[in-house]
């Protein structure tokens, strides 16, 4: 049974990482060549050094496209391989309806949550320290994700609020923020940026959950018809 549901999993991950590269064409990555002329267009103090010590980078075309399919499809995978070892840990019946359930639970931690400290960021603009930064998003992350199983499987007034502790406590502590915000790139044009990919990753992850509950639910009748046969 777990060959099978691994390559569940996999498919799974897979089509929504497409699903997301085809999904961010439409705005997201628009937006983002956008912002790099205004970044492009400020001097920056290793302007006087050669195209060779430059951090290598994808060349706009097949390059980009290449090398962003390919990052979507490793972040579809994982983030099924995710959804997939708490569905079995926790033992929770798997469908079509179900997988959309989780993807929106995933959405809401992966998403949603870190968002409202650290919005996505255009290049060019400003940002708080990379470190402080990764360990608030995974603090953030692993509280959300504990109240929000606390809420789905737990009942008494205690346990609720201690699950909404959770959920607000990385926000009330703070997201590390740049020293200025200023910034080459035109506020409208963050916003924007802001709503599509949120609306881009909402979508990621309602794909994701309802292909992986419809493989998922698929695998085990399998399963089931072949241990019947047996």
């Amino acid at each position: 049974m777990l060959t099978r549901v691994i390559l569940a999993a996999l498919v799974a991950g897979l089509l929504a990482g497409a699903f997301a590269t085809a999904a961010q064409s439409v705005r997201v990555i628009p937006l983002i060549h956008q912002a790099e002329t205004y970044e492009n267009a400020v001097p920056h103090a290793d302007a006087g050094h050669s195209e060779d010590e430059q951090a290598w980078a994808p060349r706009d075309g097949w390059q980009r496209t290449f090398f962003t399919l390919l990052s979507n499809l490793v972040v579809g995978v994982a983030f099924s391989l995710i959804l997939t070892a708490v569905i079995l840990l926790l033992n929770q019946p798997m469908s079509l309806q179900h997988g959309l359930a989780w993807g929106a639970a995933g959405f809401a931690v992966f998403v949603l949550a870190p968002n409202f400290g650290l919005p996505p960021e255009l290049p060019g603009m400003a940002a708080g320290d990379l470190v402080a930064r990764q360990i608030w998003w995974v603090a953030t992350v692993t509280l959300t994700a504990g109240g929000l199983l606390i809420f789905a499987f737990r009942r008494s007034i205690v346990w609720m609020l201690a699950g909404a502790a959770l959920v607000i406590a990385p926000h009330v502590y703070g997201a590390p923020q740049p020293a200025s915000h200023e910034s080459p790139v035109p506020a409208n044009l963050a916003a924007e940026f802001v709503i599509a990919t949120v609306v881009t990753s909402a979508l990621f992850w309602l794909v994701l959950g309802g292909l992986l509950g419809h493989f998922l639910s698929r695998a085990i009748r399998e399963e089931e018809a072949a241990a019947q046969d047996g």
